[in-house]
């Protein structure tokens, strides 16, 4: 029987891991949403969010994928066997493919741009003239679906090399550059007259301009930024090494991931407010409010390439680590190479990555629920799979798994102490729960 691949050393497997949290839901995301909901006030909750949601949930997910080293289904067939949880499996799968389907659109925007940047079409423009470009671009067919395309031929190439040589490999080059890009660009930033007011604004914690609907944006961002709830730290862990202490990686990706959303805000907001723009501009910032930031600065075509490599990194990192949970999926389970497994995964993907492109054009006018085809996706991927995904694995691991294999995988078999076991079972139990819910509630309209 062929040897299962494996991480080649603990550093691979932390920038791999890291890598599948930290994504656009860091960079894009989480400034337009701290900018929509008070800034410092948002940041505090989400960082309550990540400590009492976030890291348990992450070690769930650590907990099935290492004590088994199979792929979710296989685990879940081991750890219980007769009982029919992995029947679940099939709905992360499903998630994962939602999800790569219209994050995969925005990757295309990030390539688009890039090319843009390095061409110096991006530069010279009036600020009121970015939101035309946007809009020229998510309105051409060929273009939408051109780059959405050539986003996944990359993910393709890396991911069916394989662990060590695909995803590792990247993985180790790609996150020091993302997190060198964000050092620069932060220190840019700070360097703006009046950056004072950006940070003030992001690390000043006004709890007047925070709503009840802000409190919910940071439990959910808290999940959509570490992407829990899909199994993709389920298929990861499953290739750790036993030595590797589960808790101290959990909290090393919650701290970097993090850090990064963090870094990703000194970046932004000073520099909104040195040019005296709105924190609130929502999801447009990145595309439409930041090439402008940029095309006023010195070396502003430098500036706005560097920004979109940043992207760029942050987005196949995510993507890869999402594809792994349908590849290895059929490796194991189907019983098919690697090759075979990555080619099965990203048929189902292209169809609904082109279906999600052409939804801003030619199918504009085909919505379900009052939404494109795009947005139904985004809104299935953020309030529907990783939220059902992570209310499984809270309740699975904290009620239903033996807590012997808590322990022994907390403890790794008893070489560690394990001082932190009582509190992760609670928050599995009853902190974790009870937030997804609330969370659901609120994006589907009763609260």
């Amino acid at each position: 029987m062929k040897e299962r691949d494996g991480f080649a050393t603990r550093v691979g497997a932390i920038a791999a891991t890291v890598g599948s949290a930290v994504g656009l839901g860091n960079i894009w995301r989480f400034p337009y949403e701290a900018g929509q909901n008070g800034g410092g006030a948002f940041i505090l909750v989400y960082v309550i969010c990540v400590l009492l949601l976030g890291i348990p949930v992450i070690l769930s997910e650590f907990i099935i994928g290492r004590s088994t080293h199979k792929n979710m289904k296989g685990a879940l067939k081991e750890l219980s066997p007769g009982r029919k949880f992995y029947v679940f499996t099939y709905v992360c799968i499903i998630g994962s493919v939602v999800t790569i389907s219209f994050y995969s659109v925005v990757c295309g925007w990030v390539m688009d741009y890039l090319f843009m940047s390095v061409t110096g079409r991006l530069s010279g423009h009036t600020p009121a003239a970015y939101s035309g470009i946007f809009s020229e671009f998510v309105g051409s067919p060929w273009r939408m679906v051109l780059w959405t395309l050539l986003f996944l031929v990359i993910n393709f190439m890396v991911m069916r090399k394989g662990i060590r040589a695909g995803i590792e490999r990247a993985a180790n080059v790609m996150m020091p550059l993302l997190f060198l890009l964000l050092l620069i660009f932060c220190i840019n930033a700070l360097l703006l007259p009046g950056s004072e007011k950006g940070l003030r604004f992001l690390f000043y914690p006004d709890f007047s301009q925070l709503t009840g609907r802000g409190v919910v944006d940071a439990m959910g961002q808290a999940f959509m930024s570490l992407t829990l709830g899909i199994s993709g730290l389920v298929t990861y862990s499953s290739y750790f090494s036993d030595k590797t202490s589960l808790t101290k990686d959990a909290v090393t990706v919650a701290v970097l991931d993090t850090l990064v959303a963090v870094l990703a805000g000194v970046m932004i907001f000073p520099a909104v407010f040195s040019f005296g723009l709105e924190p609130e501009a929502g999801p447009k910032l990145v595309f439409e409010i930041l090439p402008g930031i940029f095309d006023r600065l010195p070396g502003g075509v430098i500036w706005a390439t560097m920004f979109f490599v940043l992207l760029f990194f942050a987005s196949l990192t995510s993507t890869i680590s999402l594809n792994e949970i349908s590849v290895t999926f059929f490796v194991e389970e189907k019983g098919v190479s690697r090759e075979k497994a990555t080619s099965m995964s990203y048929v189902m993907i292209v169809v609904l990555a082109v279906l999600s492109a052409l939804s801003f054009n030619v199918l504009s006018g085909l919505t379900l629920w009052g939404m494109n085809i795009f947005d139904l996706l985004n809104y299935m991927a953020s309030n529907v799979f990783m939220l059902l995904g992570g209310l499984f694995t809270a309740l699975y691991v904290g009620w239903f798994l033996d807590r012997k294999v808590i322990r022994e995988q907390l403890t790794n078999h008893g070489a560690l102490r394990g001082r932190e076991i009582p509190y992760v079972v609670f928050c599995l139990r009853w902190v974790a729960p009870v937030a997804v819910l609330l969370i659901f509630l609120w994006c589907v309209g009763v609260l």
